[in-house]
């Protein structure tokens, strides 16, 4: 497929990206993680647009906006979903903590474990943190080989694209206190964000406080030390960063 000139300025990049998709491309095709933002949606199209074989997986984390899910189901029903061995809750409980940005035990069990032994696709971006300009656009991570076709891409670069190519995103980003789309109240993102969903999700934020409530009891049964007193406590705490 040709890139079209309606592309303009991006019209290199998208180029770029589907020669590298061309590349790569294994006998088995591409494992492509789809999350449904905004990237993800990005990177299946050029995956369409490249003709390479690829399937689209999606982890689900307990945690994860409705909206997003259902966005997902409805216009990409072809996505295989994939359900974790423990929920977030779980984990919590088990941990004796919440989740933080030091301790990132959730990604690591919720999300990194999918695609071993394949190449995956993902929609990361550079300029999306100063951990991520390290990397390049291939690159290993533990058994899996990582392509990320719009790795120089800039955030406005993605929404041209998405325009241009007449996709639907998820309404979610039309809301202004949600620049970003991930699990509710992620501790990587910043605290008026987390308090904005606490808020807007209290079904999910009273979720929080009784797995909090149940890994207190379950710390004291232990016999471990906490200076915790409640699981409001837990949530002030952690809302705080």
């Amino acid at each position: 497929m040709l890139v079209s000139d309606t592309l303009f300025g991006i019209r290199d990049k998208v180029q770029e990206a589907i020669d590298l998709l061309r590349k790569h491309e294994p006998p088995e095709g591409y494992y492509l993680a789809f999350s449904g933002g905004k990237d993800s949606v990005c990177i299946y199209r050029l995956a369409e647009m490249a003709g390479v074989k690829f399937d689209a997986h999606y982890n689900v984390t307990t945690v994860d906006p409705p909206e997003l899910v259902q966005f997902i189901k409805k216009e990409y029903p072809q996505v295989n979903f994939h359900l974790p061995k423990e929920t977030m809750w779980q984990l919590i409980v088990r941990k004796g903590y919440p989740p933080t940005r030091i301790a990132r035990f959730c990604c690591e069990k919720l999300k990194e474990g999918s695609g071993g032994n394949r190449f995956v696709i993902t929609g990361v971006r550079r300029d999306e943190s100063a951990k991520r300009k390290g990397r390049n656009e291939v690159w290993k991570f533990k058994k899996k080989i990582i392509l990320q076709p719009i790795y120089y891409w800039a955030e406005t670069e993605v929404w041209d694209f998405i325009e241009t190519q007449g996709l639907k995103y998820c309404s979610l980003y039309d809301d202004p206190g949600l620049s970003r789309l991930g699990c509710i109240m992620c501790p990587m993102s910043s605290i008026q964000k987390r308090k904005y969903e606490a808020h807007r999700y209290p079904k999910f934020n009273q979720a929080y406080l009784r797995t909090f409530d149940r890994m207190l009891k379950v710390r004291r049964e232990r016999g471990r030390k906490t200076e915790w007193q409640s699981a409001q406590e837990v949530m002030d705490w952690w809302l705080s960063n």
